[in-house]
């Protein structure tokens, strides 16, 4: 009798039946729900299935999962979208005992119906409000279609180019990286958690995963706590501090121990130095897979270890739900470590509303409303165009005319779909008809009075040349050749690393043959990463980096290439000259025996076969005008621990079109107890300048801004000698010098 009574109170009290119920904290009613858990409905709620419908994720089918669901024997379910899918289960889960809403989380990276360019793509515009715009649709759009939850921002840093997921982050500098991490935490959730149109983020992959041996994906990661304080936790720091509510697992070993049972990470770092308050949860198998990694034996010795080093729900191991119940019964697992983590999960689930209700994601008309939603369109146009990256534009060949008579679209994405939306995206029924390619964005472009001409030209991976003639007849009628070449959507992502990353196959050839009719040419660079191209780099007219763009790509495409929009992209990554290079990145140290420039080969840090300088450094990026800069002038040359200095130049826009520049602060401790990079982003402004304008841009730099993590991982700043830098990108820049005074 007691225990029916009990049962009716939780209900009244997740039904939002009870008034008085309603006025307790949040914690209070958590504690309410957790009194009356059994310890196998506890272990459920840390328990997570896939959906048997495919999204963007492996196919998982489980004939016992809806009566697990009805048991109450399930806490989250992933690749579940769609109201009529959500609202199907959350009513499965409102069958079990205690009717504890079900959570439904989806990789939403780039979008969910709108699809944006891809991560690294959209960090190349550098503006962190479009950015958090773009996450703010996704956002929209997925809690629309009944999700949650969203498996994103990955905050990982990737100085690798040959790993794959580095699409999917903000590229190789912790100071860009952390910004546009709590940018797109800030979007996807919204004004907050509990709004109709706000999902839950989640902060991956913790930690270092980026930082994978040989860029092989999954792969071990040797570092420095000193290496991992400074460059690959503040993103997540960042995320943290702007609300993310969870947290993934990384599938690497971190210095020997698997991220999913790393108990410094978990416990220490994360909920212990910074108090995180959400839930952790693993990434796809990785706590099962940690008998592969030879951490554990089996399922059981795995369940054990990630439960005590903090992470509190298995995504589809099924480690958690088959053994954690024995782990508590015979004491080799504290029932407290077990409450903690459903503490956690139900607490956001609180805060989302579902025990208040549990179908309030499940609205058709809401859904209706955000499908092809012109507004969301817009948003995604706008952030394709400041995504898309100028690398060279020899003679002003861009932007083309309008009256250009004859242009020859050549390469195997011209008039490519799906492609356009790059690695984890969705795939729609009519997309064919919905997603614009260059060809259509081209075409809706020109006039009466030009004439285009199309030959694919090559595949993506076959060697087959018996499309080149066709491309070289295209050509040779051309007044201009518009060239569109790279990898293909699935070819950059996860377990998508790759040894060599040149163009593939036979495209560089099919530029090569085009180059030697003597046409002007325009090269796009379709890839979910940086990618080697030298050859081209050096010898065609004009390159413009086109990553993938998503469902406004060709409209986004067209309007650069004509001039409606002057691109204003900047690398967040460095574009090496070889794969013996890599890893190749801005911030890194000095030696010894450093090469004083290209030619200084002997007894010095350098190869004899290459330049030490990638082809592109980080922060490069062109625009069809000019910037000049004017010399640093600083407010003063002592800067006092308790004061700030200024630094200003003049922006110049010395061409002829109005443009937008990225101007970029870097400074270089000189002298440290450890020693510090050559050079560090602290700062950047985007400033917008007609033709012939000039603007002041100023920088204030205070002492925090010089804070690093010395040998004993003490995060403060030392007295001494600094350079400061100001300039387009890392490597172009003006310079000036300031002391930082002891008092």
């Amino acid at each position: 009798m007691k225990q029916a009574a009990c049962i009716l109170f939780l209900v009244m009290l997740a039904g939002g039946l009870n008034v008085s119920a309603q006025k307790k904290t949040i914690a209070q009613r958590v504690d309410s729900v957790l009194r009356l858990m059994t310890l196998e409905e506890k272990v459920g709620q840390m328990n997570q299935y896939n959906g048997d419908w495919e999204a963007t994720g492996p196919i998982t089918k489980d004939g016992d999962k809806q009566n697990q669901i009805r048991r109450g024997m399930l806490g989250s379910m992933l690749n579940v979208t769609g109201v009529e899918h959500t609202r199907q289960l959350q009513q499965m889960a409102m069958q079990s005992r205690l009717k504890i809403p079900l959570l439904f989380g989806q990789d939403i990276i780039h979008g969910y119906r709108t699809t944006f360019p891809i991560p690294l793509a959209e960090a190349a515009s550098w503006d962190i409000e479009t950015i958090r715009q773009s996450a703010r649709v996704a956002g929209k759009e997925a809690a629309a279609a009944g999700v949650h939850w969203t498996f994103a921002p990955m905050v990982d840093i990737a100085r690798d180019p040959r790993w794959g997921r580095v699409m999917e982050g903000a590229g190789e500098d912790p100071y860009l990286g952390s910004l546009i991490a709590a940018a797109r935490v800030k979007g996807f959730q919204g004004r907050h958690l509990g709004d109709t149109d706000a999902v839950m983020a989640c902060a991956k992959h913790f930690a270092a995963y980026g930082a994978a041996i040989g860029g092989r994906d999954y792969n071990s990661v040797d570092m420095s706590l000193r290496s991992l304080w400074e460059y690959y936790l503040p993103p997540f720091k960042a995320a943290l501090d702007a609300g993310a509510a969870t947290f993934m697992n990384s599938f690497n070993d971190l210095n020997g121990i698997p991220a999913t049972a790393n108990s410094y990470l978990l416990r220490g770092v994360l909920k212990g130095k910074w108090k995180f308050k959400g839930f952790v949860v693993s990434d796809w198998g990785s706590v099962g897979e940690m008998i592969n990694h030879g951490y554990v034996k089996d399922n059981y010795e795995a369940a054990r270890a990630a439960a005590i080093a903090g992470c509190d729900m298995d995504m589809e191991s099924r480690s958690y739900i088959k053994n954690l119940v024995t782990l508590v019964k015979v004491g080799k697992v504290p029932l407290t470590v077990v409450d903690e983590a459903v503490r956690r999960i139900l607490t956001k689930k609180f805060e989302m509303g579902l025990f208040d209700d549990p179908f309030r994601y499940c609205n058709d008309a809401r859904a209706a409303k955000e499908w092809d939603n012109p507004a969301n369109l817009a948003t995604a146009k706008k952030m394709a165009e400041k995504s898309i990256v100028l690398l060279k534009n020899a003679g002003g060949l861009l932007p083309l005319s309008r009256t250009t008579k004859t242009i020859a679209l050549i390469g195997p994405f011209i008039k490519a779909v799906r492609d356009n939306l790059g690695f984890w995206s969705y795939e729609w029924p009519d997309d064919s008809s919905r997603i614009v390619t260059t060809w259509a964005g081209v075409s809706k472009k020109v006039g009466d009075g030009t004439t285009l001409l199309y030959a694919r030209g090559c595949g993506v991976t076959d060697s087959s040349r018996a499309g080149f003639a066709g491309a070289l007849a295209a050509a040779q009628n051309a007044d201009v050749v518009v060239m569109q070449v790279g990898e293909a959507r699935d070819m950059s992502g996860e377990a998508k690393s790759r040894s060599s990353i040149r163009l593939p196959a036979v495209q560089e050839d099919l530029i090569k043959a085009i180059q030697a009719t003597g046409k002007p040419i325009v090269v796009m660079i379709n890839a979910g990463r940086p990618l080697i191209f030298n050859w081209v780099a050096d010898n065609v007219g004009a390159i413009l980096y086109t990553w993938w763009l998503g469902t406004t790509a060709g409209d986004a495409i067209a309007d650069v290439l004509f001039g409606d929009y002057n691109p204003s992209g900047h690398l967040p990554m460095s574009f090496p000259r070889a794969e013996g290079q890599i890893p190749v990145y801005y911030n890194h140290f000095s030696t010894g025996r450093p090469a004083k420039n290209d030619s200084d080969l002997y007894y010095v840090s350098a190869y004899t076969d290459l330049p030490n300088d990638p082809k592109f450094p980080f922060g490069f990026g062109l625009s069809y005008t000019n910037f000049s800069y004017s010399d640093i002038r600083l407010s003063s040359a002592v800067l006092r621990p308790d004061q700030s200095i200024t630094a200003t130049v003049t922006v110049t826009n010395t061409g002829k079109m109005d443009g937008e520049e990225t101007v970029q602060l870097y400074i270089r401790d000189l002298v440290g107890s450890v020693v510090r990079p050559v050079r560090e982003l602290k700062g950047f402004q985007q400033v917008s300048l007609r033709r012939g304008e000039k603007k002041t841009v100023s920088f204030t730099i205070k002492p925090d801004d010089l804070r690093f993590y010395n040998d004993k991982l003490e995060y403060k700043f030392e007295p001494g000698d600094f350079r400061l830098y100001i300039g387009g990108n890392s490597r172009d820049v003006r310079e000036a010098a300031f002391l930082l005074k002891a008092d």
